[in-house]
């Protein structure tokens, strides 16, 4: 293998003396090298993926929740309607068909977003499929819950709304810190969707490195391990807020009840 690969300039494929302290003038060199370049396509992944995140969150906890209202008013009805059909279709409808629909179709019927670029388009696109999912997440957290938390709410004379915020929320978003873990990591990675609209993130950089250079082994290697780390950084993260937000007692007593 050749790793000096990623020291040659972009431009004339010549070796760039003292190669990474290039990275220090990151922006500024008329020729950047391939790790200047490799380094920034990670930059737009890391972007793109956390944004992307950002809106799944809170549009998956919030539909999440209203999939599990109590079916007590014809308003409630209509949300529980409406959070099912926002889950069925965006969790139905490829990634990659999304991203296009966001990119050429919608624009047409929304023209505010002609003029959003092309990686925050893809940012909402990941942000609403993901979205679906979390959504089911969060519902199963709550269902999961024993009955008598909400019935202990209403007892306390809790509204709906503050029986969701102070009791159920609390419970359940941490009990479904797990797979949001993995949902955060499928992210990172659904993320390289965004080479189709020109994104210029880690897949993008992949394949036309490889074009100009015809060192596939070495830009495809580095591209895996960057990934790789980011996901695994995501892992680390999310671990830490699980140990820290743990509720006392709750995944013991569970696993008691499996037991027997």
């Amino acid at each position: 293998m050749d790793l000096g690969i990623f020291c040659k300039g972009t431009l004339d494929q010549e070796v760039v003396d003292h190669c990474f302290a290039s990275l220090f003038t990151l922006g500024k060199n008329p020729d950047p090298t391939y790790l200047d370049w490799l380094l920034k396509a990670w930059g737009w992944t890391l972007a793109v993926a956390g944004l992307g995140l950002l809106i799944a969150l809170f549009l998956g906890a919030v539909m999440g929740t209203l999939r599990t209202l109590p079916p007590d008013s014809a308003w409630n009805r209509f949300l529980v309607r409406f959070s099912t059909v926002w889950v069925e279709l965006f969790r139905n409808i490829p990634i990659l068909v999304q991203v296009f629909l966001w990119y050429h179709v919608i624009p047409a019927f929304i023209p505010l977003l002609k003029g959003f670029p092309s990686y925050l388009l893809v940012s909402i696109a990941l942000g609403f499929f993901t979205s679906a999912r979390i959504a089911e997440q969060v519902r199963a957290g709550i269902q999961s819950l024993p009955s008598g938390q909400k019935a202990a709410a209403t007892a306390l004379g809790l509204t709906t709304y503050q029986s969701y915020r102070y009791v159920i929320l609390p419970m359940a978003l941490r009990i479904v810190i797990p797979p949001l873990t993995s949902e955060s990591m499928n992210l990172i990675k659904n993320s390289s969707v965004a080479f189709a609209v020109s994104v210029p993130e880690l897949t993008l950089f992949a394949m036309q490195a490889q074009e100009e250079t015809s060192r596939g082994v070495e830009i495809y290697l580095a591209v895996t391990i960057l990934y790789a780390l980011s996901a695994f950084a995501v892992n680390r993260v999310m671990a830490h807020i699980e140990k820290r937000t743990r509720i006392p007692g709750f995944i013991v007593a569970n696993t008691e009840a499996a037991a027997h």
